[in-house]
């Protein structure tokens, strides 16, 4: 089967690297190394100051786009002067040609408004769940006139948008293979949590569960709202929570490896919750919330366990379930359904369609 040429276009919240764009980051990553293993040419659109990533890397200048997920549900959009999303798009306008498809990764609603003047089809890999009226409008046009654009991580992600059910799944990916695989700890061996430090990834809560069962508790992610770490821990002072930084991959993997099981206390809808998949390739349980993508992830009773949002009482009774589970399941599990290898061919499946879509109705 011919190879495809494929353009990817990055968050334009912050360069690659920074982790300022949270999983699309590693969404990215993963995504270009499946698909080049598979013998498609991938070149990458990204702010300037973007780490390298696939065949070739445009690092694009500009003013980088207002984080979506802090938007209010009415606000308007929002593209700042000499916008990096602006100009990230002016380029792939100029290079569409060389290209049989270009993948957006920008929860944006520039690159869908602009998708129908393009030569080429544009693949829209939405990566967060319903945020904005503005937003949700430019996704619902995108699934009414041209469904095989639109790809979700998730069905419960999917269903936080009308017409959501006509998005392709096609979930995510991690390389396995640089994750160690763990397969005993200390008794005393740490809780962990990775992601962005903000309100809505359940800093609380997070300290509250820390509070009522005596663990220490790992936090690894970027520092995005120090007053939300404070307010946590005024909140609960007797919580042994450290922040442990922004770790790269390799480092990262190092450290979750030794925990006894990850924590994810979301308050909105996970897109999919790629910390549950390096986790569990790590071969460390994850309990959390069963809210959004996390649901359809962690095997419940196996990989980990699932708790009614928001019930904490529920979270530290799983907790005491999780010496029981099978930490080789959990590297199985991601080795069977969510390897690089395995998201890429979800992905390529739906790239094709989606050309084959465009040029048929064209």
């Amino acid at each position: 089967m011919n190879s495809l040429r494929i353009l990817i276009g990055s968050t334009p919240v912050g360069p690659l690297g920074s982790g300022i764009g949270g999983g699309v980051e590693l969404t990215l990553h993963n995504l270009v190394l499946g698909l080049s293993a598979r013998g498609h040419r991938v070149e990458v659109m990204a702010p300037e100051n973007s780490l390298h990533v696939g065949q070739h890397t445009h690092h694009i200048a500009g003013t980088l786009q207002p984080l979506g997920h802090l938007a209010q549900r009415d606000e308007a959009i929002c593209i700042p002067p000499h916008s990096v999303l602006a100009n990230m798009w002016a380029f792939a306008r100029e290079q569409q040609y060389r290209f049989d498809v270009i993948v957006n990764l920008a929860y944006d609603w520039l690159p869908m408004y602009i998708s129908n003047t393009f030569q080429v089809p544009i693949a829209h890999l939405v990566s967060m769940a319903s945020i904005t009226d503005a937003m949700d409008d430019a996704i619902h046009e995108r699934l009414l006139n041209a469904p095989f654009s639109v790809a979700m991580h998730s069905k419960a992600q999917a269903e936080t948008f009308a017409l959501g059910h006509q998005a392709r799944v096609i979930g995510s990916g991690v390389a396995v293979e640089r994750y160690d695989f763990v397969q005993h700890v200390a008794d005393n061996a740490p809780l962990g949590f990775i992601g962005r430090v903000s309100p809505e990834k359940g800093i609380l809560d997070l300290f509250h569960i820390a509070a009522v069962t005596k663990r220490h508790v790992k936090v690894w992610g970027l520092m995005q709202d120090t007053l939300c770490w404070e307010e946590a821990r005024h909140s609960y002072p007797s919580a042994n929570v450290t922040y442990e930084g922004f770790l790269p991959t390799d480092q990262l993997q190092a450290e979750v490896g030794q925990c006894a099981a990850v924590l994810m206390t979301s308050k909105w809808v996970e897109a999919f919750g790629n910390v549950a998949i390096e986790a569990m390739a790590c071969g460390v349980p994850v309990v959390s919330y069963r809210r959004g993508g996390p649901s359809e992830v962690i095997l419940h009773g196996e990989t980990g366990y699932l708790v009614e949002p928001d019930d904490i009482a529920g979270m530290v009774a799983a907790l005491e379930e999780v010496p029981a589970l099978s930490r080789q399941k959990c590297r199985t599990h991601v080795e069977t359904e969510f390897s690089t290898n395995a998201f890429a061919v979800r992905s390529e499946m739906w790239l094709r369609e989606a050309v084959r879509q465009f040029h048929a109705v064209s």
